[in-house]
């Protein structure tokens, strides 16, 4: 018996050596192949554009091709959860609106298929944006006020219409502080059929994220009102924020983007891909890039990341007792 563990222990021991000695092997040579970003929106939307654009520009560092996965659906939980079931090898990467899609998840869930602290391993963050109340231009809706009184006029047949958790939010906590408790809310599944309802007429207003808000507004499609963010953006200077367009009280609504690994991804690996997201979020590329879609370069590292996160999911927990949405 005492021969038999001796050998054991020291077949475990082998085992381990060998596992050891190789990572930093794998964190060398990585990536050997093509790697998955998973963008849990459909294609043509806001955030596709965004995981794309930062899928080009890790393929270039990389020396790999980055093939985008559209995994709409759920407000985002299809795609996070197939990221947090995927091989944690390096070769499966989350490029996520993490303030929704993780932080206010916990809230706005009672069972989430995944955990954002237990299932992942944070990367790094990557920008900062803010969302948008619009409506249709052809509507004679020209300011918040205008808006808040049609809302107030049509009564429980008002509604609005969002396909993310941040949407959701930043949409009631205008209702909250504008006194409209009776307007209904209509969750989609992408931007794209929310607008095509509120031009037949069965939305009244939409809250969308500012990269697919302003492409549509440039484009004559919609009108912006507000932005949720504490400023205006840059690239919508007319366009003021729900404080300043007269709801007192909103305060500022910022969402974040930042990457992810499923959890137990060799460190080394994470720490290649922490530096090579840096790299682009910090470049005067990516800035640009970013301006004009109303965002700001957010670069940081896993350990601001896995803070951050911590410290969101308590603060879009109040965020939803503030707007009293029930979890689904």
């Amino acid at each position: 018996m005492k021969w038999s563990y001796r050998v054991w222990l020291l077949q475990a021991g082998l085992a381990l050596a060998v596992l050891f000695a190789t990572l930093p092997a794998q964190a060398q040579d990585y990536p050997t192949r093509d790697i998955h970003a998973i963008c849990n929106f459909p294609a043509g939307t806001g955030g596709d554009v965004f995981v794309r654009f930062f899928s080009e520009k890790l393929s270039a560092l990389a020396g790999k091709t980055v093939i985008v996965e559209n995994r709409g659906g759920a407000f985002g939980n299809i795609g996070t959860e197939a990221a947090a079931r995927s091989k944690p090898d390096g070769y499966t990467i989350l490029i996520v609106p993490g303030s929704s899609t993780m932080a206010a998840a916990v809230s706005g869930f009672k069972k989430l298929p995944f955990d954002p602290i237990k299932d992942f391993t944070p990367v790094t963050t990557l920008a900062k944006l803010g969302f948008v109340l619009v409506v249709d231009p052809k509507t004679p809706i020209k300011s918040m006020a205008d808006l808040t009184a049609h809302l107030k006029a049509k009564g429980d047949k008002a509604s609005y219409g969002t396909s993310s958790n941040t949407g959701l939010i930043t949409a009631e906590l205008y209702k909250k502080f504008a006194g409209l408790p009776q307007v209904a809310k209509v969750q989609y599944r992408e931007n794209q059929t929310a607008i095509n309802d509120m031009y037949a007429g069965n939305l009244d207003f939409l809250s969308v994220d500012a990269p697919w808000a302003i492409e549509q507004a440039k484009a004559g499609r919609l009108r912006a009102l507000a932005v949720t963010s504490a400023d205006r953006l840059s690239v919508l200077p007319d366009v003021p924020t729900v404080e300043e367009a007269g709801v007192k009280g909103y305060g500022d609504v910022t969402p974040w983007w930042a990457v992810f690994v499923p959890a137990a991804t060799p460190q080394p690996i994470v720490d290649k891909l922490e530096t090579w997201f840096n790299q682009i979020a910090a470049s005067a590329e990516t800035k640009k890039w970013l301006n004009n879609l109303g965002s700001d370069p957010f670069p940081g590292n896993a350990r601001i990341l896995e803070q951050l996160l911590s410290k969101d999911i308590k603060r879009w927990g109040e965020y939803y007792k503030l707007a009293n949405i029930e979890p689904q």
